[in-house]
């Protein structure tokens, strides 16, 4: 079976990265088809499984890492589906999930990092992110919701917070969900179509759609911007729903190898606990 390359290498989005440029149908890392695809996500399952519980167990002891993915995406990219492929073959009892809206009047009382301060993941937690604090530079920006002013210093306060969160102890995994024009019509239609889709449609995503320059736009400056040492972004061609939710998955992976969580060691006296269990 063809493995990919580490998909952090291929999909980081390094200086110079044009968005356009990207085929959002290729698969970058990986030279299978979908049938590979498919099966090496069934067959990375356990060792994710085993990874993220291996994470959970050691904050038991002393350990303050947590890893934190964030997902963003154009309607209908397919944020839902990795939730389900990916973020659903995770222990529900270690997971964080947060699907931001647009905020509550309450929230807006508040600078606009306080919400996502208030969805971080405790130790031992793998959080999740479904649309994140980037909203506020994105939609914020192409719907002129906040002043030009105010938008383009969120650039710098958002490197700030990732920074801070890097430095104590969250690994943190940003997907930019990458799919076309001519796809999204696609999946637009798909739901008008097909009655077990209706529920998902919003006619509100086809006012969205008509801006859809400005926000490849928005995504470009947001990339070019927060692509950072301590949390880059990963750029997914999201027009294959396989691979998209390989790679997503294979991200995920890769960075909780390297973060190599370890079993925390007995805090009793093992030999003595042995001894008292064959008595009993």
């Amino acid at each position: 079976m063809a493995r990919p390359a580490p998909l952090t290498r291929s999909l980081t989005a390094r200086p110079g990265f044009v968005l356009a440029n990207q085929d959002p149908r290729s698969t970058p890392g990986f030279d299978g088809d979908k049938k590979a695809g498919v099966a090496l996500l069934a067959e990375t399952m356990p060792e994710l499984a085993d990874l993220q519980e291996r994470l959970y167990a050691a904050s038991t002891a002393d350990s303050t890492a947590t890893l934190l993915l964030v997902v963003q995406g154009m309607d209908t990219s397919g944020k839902g589906s990795i939730m389900r492929h990916v973020v659903g073959s995770l222990d529900p009892h270690g997971v964080r999930y947060t699907a931001f809206k647009a905020p509550t009047v309450a929230e807006k009382r508040h600078p606009f990092l306080w919400r996502i301060r208030n969805a971080l993941p405790a130790s031992g937690q793998v959080g999740i992110f479904d649309r994140s604090h980037y909203e506020d530079v994105l939609i914020g920006r192409v719907h002129n919701l906040v002043p030009p002013a105010t938008w383009s210093r969120r650039y710098g306060q958002i490197n700030s917070f990732e920074e801070t969160l890097s430095r104590t102890g969250t690994t943190i995994v940003k997907v930019m969900l990458n799919l076309s024009r001519d796809e999204q019509k696609i999946r637009l239609s798909e739901r008008l179509e097909r009655p077990d889709k209706h529920w998902k449609y919003d006619p509100h995503d086809l006012d969205e759609r008509e801006r859809w320059d400005a926000y490849q736009e928005a995504y470009q400056v947001a990339v070019d911007k927060c692509s950072t040492d301590s949390a880059p972004w990963f750029v997914v061609p999201a027009d294959r729903r396989w691979y998209a939710r390989l790679a997503v998955q294979q991200l995920v992976v890769e960075h909780l190898r390297v973060m190599a969580p370890q079993w925390p060691p007995a805090s009793f006296d093992l030999k003595a606990e042995k001894a008292r269990l064959a008595q009993t």
